[in-house]
């Protein structure tokens, strides 16, 4: 900015008001008046930096935008070293639980082969859909969408939304619930009741890159709000390929989060 208008109840007064707006002394500018005043009217003047003088300002002006670009890196930085020392400190608590857990097993003389208890747990999840929204009374059509990674189960029908919940709690639930007594070998589940899971896609999808167009244009990071893992995945899919920015994770459940940062910058 280097030309500003300024008022006052005089003309002198709108110029020594201008010259602070422009942080500038006298002897660097060029002064229009636009309007003396008068009892009714203020005065209005338009100050301008002079041209002999505006490369001294250009350089001032190019050093602020340096010194600004590398306030917000290491406000970043700063923000990736909390985010690491925070997953540090969450690696080494899952594994202190896991220690104390296989002591006490040892402990209690117990010999659980872990795959074969869950193999023996197991059970088809369409049946156990089938059996479910049969108790629920509601009358569904499930199918099946399978790639090399994932056997999607998708429930169809009327009337489905007490299932899937405010904010689709029920619909978690029992997403989490399928996955945790039923098993495809070599396959992770994912399930889609009346819709919710595409639409929850979509949406998601249409925000990761409207937020990654901002990243990429302010150059400064943004945090979203906490998310379930579902979710957060849907955000980290959704970017993996946009050369912009990157993705990272922070927090602990339930109140993890997502941080889309501008490239370079992880």
């Amino acid at each position: 900015m280097f030309s500003v208008e300024g008022t006052g109840k005089t003309i002198e007064k709108a110029i020594e008001n201008a010259l602070l707006e422009l942080k500038a002394p006298r002897e660097d500018v060029d002064i229009k008046i636009i309007s003396e005043g008068g009892i009714f009217k203020k005065a209005k003047v338009v100050v301008s930096i002079s041209e002999d003088a505006l490369p001294k300002y250009e350089k001032h002006k190019k050093f602020l935008e340096e010194e600004k670009k590398e306030e917000i890196l290491k406000e970043q930085k700063e923000v990736l070293k909390e985010v690491l020392k925070e997953d540090k400190k969450e690696e080494k608590e899952i594994n202190k639980e896991f220690k104390e857990t296989v002591k006490e097993e040892k402990t209690e003389n117990k010999e659980i082969d872990i795959d074969k208890e869950v193999k023996s747990k197991s059970c088809d999840p369409i049946k156990f859909l089938t059996d479910l929204f049969k108790v629920l009374e509601k009358e569904v059509e499930i199918n099946t969408l399978e790639d090399e990674k994932y056997i999607t189960y998708i429930v169809k029908g009327e009337n489905l939304g007490d299932v899937i919940g405010h904010r689709g709690e029920g619909f978690y639930a029992l997403n989490t619930l399928l996955k945790q007594i039923c098993s495809k070998e070599g396959k992770k589940i994912l399930l889609d009741v009346g819709s919710f899971r595409e639409k929850r896609v979509e949406s998601l999808t249409e925000t990761a890159k409207r937020l990654a167009n901002k990243v990429a244009k302010t150059g400064r990071f943004i945090k979203l709000d906490p998310m379930n893992p579902s979710d957060r995945r849907i955000i980290h899919t959704a970017l993996q390929d946009d050369n912009r920015v990157t993705t990272l994770s922070k927090g602990s459940e339930p109140n993890r989060q997502v941080i889309i940062f501008p490239k370079g910058d992880e």
